[in-house]
């Protein structure tokens, strides 16, 4: 994967990826929009955003699709991460349901595989099943979603589990809940953090006054300073969502503002950290 000047994270793997990715939760489910979306994807690798994160859940299975479609010429150059459902995870369900996201990706290997979240399927099984995918080429590296630190416990107690890459988890301004316990956990460990949803869910975030003072004090937009506030944090990625390329371009020019103390006052006071345990929030 080639990079120029894009901010990077280390997996505990060794491998780097992008601090600033592309995430497609929504793509692909309306066919007007179609060209759009490839367009605005297709300018994130351009602009070295070359983390995609997608899942079977998606749209039945359209935002993969979408995906495989804009990234078919250009694999080489994208680290592709996709989620399997709980109720597909046991050690047959797994390896089928990633062979439906290979053919809909239009790929022979995915980098990243993740449980979308805890399910009835002991974590032991699909562990197993992860890794017999790696031992057959099929995925690289794998990982959860939506884990607590009890979960991840669980994980690592498995025969392999210690192979755990990521946590894709709901982190933003407004649930910050994994900064009490589960975010200074997974930093000790090295277990890469991957945020979803970091404007929250239907942008709150970025309408709230606050980050709206901050975005105008440097003359940049209340997404970026969104995305720069998640990204404060190391080994922390991060994943939002563009549906056209103003907004993909927008995402990018983030990773060139730097708050302030004041900045990180301001927002502290607007949306206090957590002040003890907080189940792990998911949307």
């Amino acid at each position: 994967m080639k990079t120029l000047s894009m901010r990077m994270v280390e997996l505990p793997a060794g491998e780097q990826l992008p601090v600033l990715g592309q995430g497609t939760w929504g793509l692909g489910e309306d066919p007007k929009r179609r060209d759009e979306e490839l367009t605005a994807l297709r300018l994130g690798l351009d602009l070295e955003m070359t983390l995609i994160d997608t899942a079977e859940m998606y749209g039945g299975g359209a935002a993969e699709r979408l995906v495989g479609d804009a990234v078919f010429d250009r694999r080489d150059e994208v680290f592709l991460v996709t989620k399997v459902l709980p109720e597909h995870a046991d050690q047959v369900g797994a390896i089928e349901a990633c062979h439906r996201s290979l053919h809909r990706l239009r790929t022979d290997h995915i980098d990243m595989y993740l449980l979308h979240w805890p399910g009835p399927v002991p974590v032991e099984e699909t562990v197993e099943a992860f890794t017999v995918l790696q031992q057959q080429g099929k995925i690289r590296f794998w990982g959860v979603s939506n884990f607590d630190t009890t979960d991840l416990l669980e994980v690592s107690a498995a025969p392999d589990g210690n192979s755990v890459q990521t946590d894709q988890v709901l982190y933003n301004l407004a649930h910050r809940g994994i900064e009490w316990d589960l975010l200074p956990a997974c930093q000790r460990s090295g277990l890469t953090v991957m945020a979803y949803a970091p404007f929250d869910h239907r942008g709150s975030v970025v309408r709230h006054p606050a980050v709206v003072a901050v975005a105008e004090r440097h003359g940049a937009t209340p997404a970026q300073v969104a995305l720069a506030w998640v990204l404060r944090q190391d080994g922390v990625t991060t994943i939002p969502k563009a549906a056209y390329p103003e907004h993909t371009a927008e995402n990018r020019a983030s990773l060139d503002l730097r708050l302030t103390t004041e900045d990180f006052a301001d927002l502290d006071r607007a949306f206090p950290p957590p002040d003890g345990p907080t189940p792990l929030e998911v949307i």
